[in-house]
């Protein structure tokens, strides 16, 4: 069964929303080290890109309650490796290194964890094939 023919017709994930406290700051990460395609800023202290068609919304917290490191999003690469590598140099901090996460029936899930310029815990998974 599809999700539009179940509950109330959701198709996607249509954006996902990340604190930032320096949003300009946040943004050059995003942009710069992540290399994520700007799609647009808005005022007061927005930015959006694209992730896959995936929206990715930068912003200040709107209430005190909100202000915290939000949900760890995993980006899904085809060459961990690499990635952890051109990261590494280009001065991103990591929790950790490439591990292998579980042995699946096709593909092996590997990850690494890392943190963005505003605290906010991040991962690169890739599914590497058999």
């Amino acid at each position: 069964m599809n999700a539009i023919a179940s509950g109330i017709g959701i198709i996607r994930l249509g954006q996902i929303a990340i604190n930032a406290k320096d949003v300009d700051r946040a943004a050059k990460f995003y942009e710069e080290k992540l290399g994520l395609k700007v799609l647009f800023k808005a005022p007061p202290g927005l930015a959006f890109f694209d992730c896959g068609g995936v929206r990715l919304m930068l912003g200040r917290a709107e209430k005190p309650e909100l202000d915290h490191p939000g949900s760890v999003l995993y980006f899904d690469v085809p060459d961990i490796q690499a990635a952890y590598g051109k990261l590494k140099a280009s001065g991103v901090d990591f929790e950790d290194e490439p591990h292998l996460i579980a042995k699946m029936p096709a593909h092996d899930l590997w990850m690494t964890f890392f943190r963005d310029s505003e605290g906010n815990l991040l991962a690169l998974m890739s599914e590497v094939a058999h």
